[in-house]
């Protein structure tokens, strides 16, 4: 590690014991491993949460994009329905 600046944190008793047992447990080499693991993981949590939010605006964009351009009806269940039935009932037979 190149660039290591030391930084202070305050955990709860139950944090901190957890901390400890995982490097009495050799699960971890030291203290710092375990805050930097932690930090890894919610860095990708915080760029899947990211990701996902642009997902969501993007179709939240193509459904303003149908409505302005017309490509959308009033909700009409009986017309769902009978949609459905056309697609999935069985022809009938002759």
């Amino acid at each position: 590690m190149s660039d290591v600046a030391r930084v202070t944190i305050t955990l709860t008793a139950e944090m901190a014991q957890a901390v400890k047992e995982a490097v009495a447990a050799g699960e971890y080499a030291s203290s710092s491993e375990v805050v930097r693991e932690a930090l890894r993981d919610w860095r990708r949590k915080r760029a899947l949460q990211a990701q996902e939010l642009d997902s969501l605006r993007a179709d939240i964009q193509a459904g303003l994009d149908d409505i302005e351009a017309g490509r959308v009806h009033d909700f009409d269940a009986g017309r769902i329905v009978r949609k459905g039935r056309q697609q999935f009932d069985p022809a009938p037979s002759e």
